[in-house]
């Protein structure tokens, strides 16, 4: 069994800078990928960014390109998502996940694991 805890989430205003973390425990994680995906109210959850289990395979959404990046620390057994530039339409509930194979995806069916998720709020 994986468990998966989010940190970092909060209230920020446009413009601004956020640092989301998720660390894992339980099963092997090292051969895993990670992934962080958001909701938003209404819609559908969506793919923000995967990083593979060696860290040299890393997707972005469009959405979200030039502002966030994604890392890991196997070590740590943490991922992050440092989110710059954040916008308004960058608020949700941010959720990170893992995936059993080395190789990312941008799809959520895809994903195994998932954490409880943290809220991101940008205002104005």
């Amino acid at each position: 069994q994986v468990q998966l805890v989010e940190s970092g989430g909060g209230l920020v205003q446009a413009g601004g800078s956020l640092r989301l973390s998720c660390a894992a425990s339980g099963r092997t994680f090292s051969t895993q990928t990670m992934g962080w995906f958001r909701q938003a109210p209404g819609k559908e959850r969506e793919f923000v960014a995967a990083i593979s289990w060696g860290g040299v395979s890393i997707y972005y959404a469009d959405s979200v390109k030039g502002r966030f990046t994604i890392s890991r620390d196997n070590a740590k057994n943490t991922v992050s998502l440092q989110m710059n530039s954040l916008k308004l339409e960058d608020t949700a509930v941010y959720y990170c996940a893992l995936r059993r194979t080395p190789s990312p995806s941008r799809s959520l069916h895809e994903f195994d694991y998932w954490g409880q998720g943290t809220q991101v709020t940008v205002s104005s």
